[in-house]
């Protein structure tokens, strides 16, 4: 696997570094770092600290970077076939996702500093940014479990569930992993007689759909799990997700119902799931 991960100071940074590699074995591993200089470039800093202070600022920050990609280097296994390293002054996610389309990586990890959703809708977040942009899957981290032994797998069709399938055959985990495989029949609400009798009889077609694929696909896992409990559940699917999520070191999602910018800020079910969980989070395109 090629692998780009994201570093900053921060603890969940740090911890991304730990996850992924506990997670696959990477032949090309890239580590970056953005160095932001953008607000001391704002006039109210700008102008009164001067500009030797500001370009000393800069040298300080790029000797920092250096040492950030020293420490988090030392971080990495031996099996790391590559390791490559970049730092560069500019806007953090822009910086990022330059640097995933120019490796080509299968995956992209970064920490998340669990910003709440209406603050992010307002000030902006790298890790959101970059998943919404990424080509690639991508995995977000918050906290590091300390083990990795128990996966939810979230499916949301049979689209869904190929391509998920189809990423994990080709990136294994490095241990062997129980799965929880979930898909969610959200309840339908007969608020108009236009629905009447037809909405149970729907419900009914549903939850046999989603207990077909849901065994379907843990027929196509079993080859790489130990253990697969495929089960169906009810209600709001990013409500049922992280309450499933409790009992998992991992969650494992697709991205295949977002349709631009404005369905990712208003409320997709992979979206809803990054805010409410507190495990790392896989998200496959």
């Amino acid at each position: 696997m090629r692998t780009v991960v994201a570093v900053d100071w921060s603890d969940q940074a740090f911890n991304a570094v730990r996850v992924v590699c506990r997670l696959f074995t990477h032949e090309e591993l890239t580590l970056v770092h953005a160095v932001d200089l953008r607000p001391f470039e704002n006039p109210i800093f700008a102008q009164p600290i001067g500009r030797s202070t500001a370009e000393d600022l800069r040298h300080s920050m790029m000797d920092a970077a250096e040492r950030l990609l020293d420490q988090t280097s030392a971080m990495l296994p031996a099996t790391v076939s590559s390791i490559k390293r970049f730092h560069q002054v500019g806007n953090p996610a822009k910086v990022v996702l330059e640097t995933v389309r120019s490796t080509g990586c299968d995956l992209v990890a970064v920490g998340s500093q669990g910003r709440g959703r209406v603050a992010e809708l307002f000030l902006g977040s790298v890790s959101h940014r970059v998943v919404l942009h990424a080509p690639c899957a991508s995995l977000l981290v918050r906290n590091d479990p300390g083990k990795l032994q128990s996966v939810l797998l979230a499916v949301e069709g049979q689209e869904d569930a190929r391509r998920l399938c189809a990423w994990l055959q080709r990136h294994r985990f490095i241990q062997p992993i129980s799965l929880a495989l979930l898909s969610v029949v959200p309840t339908l609400h007969a608020g108009d007689e236009a629905l009447g009798a037809r909405s149970e009889k729907w419900t009914g077609e549903i939850e046999q759909y989603a207990e077909q694929l849901v065994e379907e696909t843990a027929a196509s896992l079993r080859d790489l799990f130990p253990a697969v409990t495929p089960r169906v559940g009810r209600g709001d699917p990013a409500r049922c997700i992280a309450q499933a999520a409790r009992q998992a070191d991992l969650v494992i999602l697709g991205s295949h119902g977002w349709k631009g910018i404005e369905h990712f800020l208003l409320g997709s079910v992979s979206h809803a799931v990054l805010h409410q969980v507190t495990c790392p989070v896989l998200i496959v395109r």
